[in-house]
């Protein structure tokens, strides 16, 4: 794992071994608002990397690697798509004739 996001993860585990419960709620409540605001500039900074690699001809296998993530994932930061399978946009059905 990389030594960054380790500390990450290490600091999430430090919160979820908080003994206090209401102290752990509070610990987690602000760890999840920091995240959730960050979440869109991180997710951003992702997709500028991944289209650089693109860019630069790399294929979308070699940044799946790379980036240690599948190919479809790969393909759905490329086509602008981060979100979860329920929220992406459905196809609308073409009207009866």
């Amino acid at each position: 794992m990389i030594e960054e996001v380790q500390r990450v993860v290490d600091a999430v585990n430090a919160v979820r071994a908080i003994e206090d419960p209401v102290r752990r709620a509070r610990a987690i409540s602000e760890l999840l608002k920091s995240q959730t605001a960050k979440e869109p500039e991180l997710r951003d900074e992702r997709r500028e990397i991944v289209l650089k690699m693109r860019e630069e001809k790399i294929s979308f296998r070699k940044i799946a690697a790379a980036l240690d993530v599948s190919l479809g994932t790969v393909q759905d930061i490329v086509r602008g798509h981060s979100g979860p399978w329920g929220a992406r946009p459905k196809k609308e059905e073409a009207p009866d004739e």
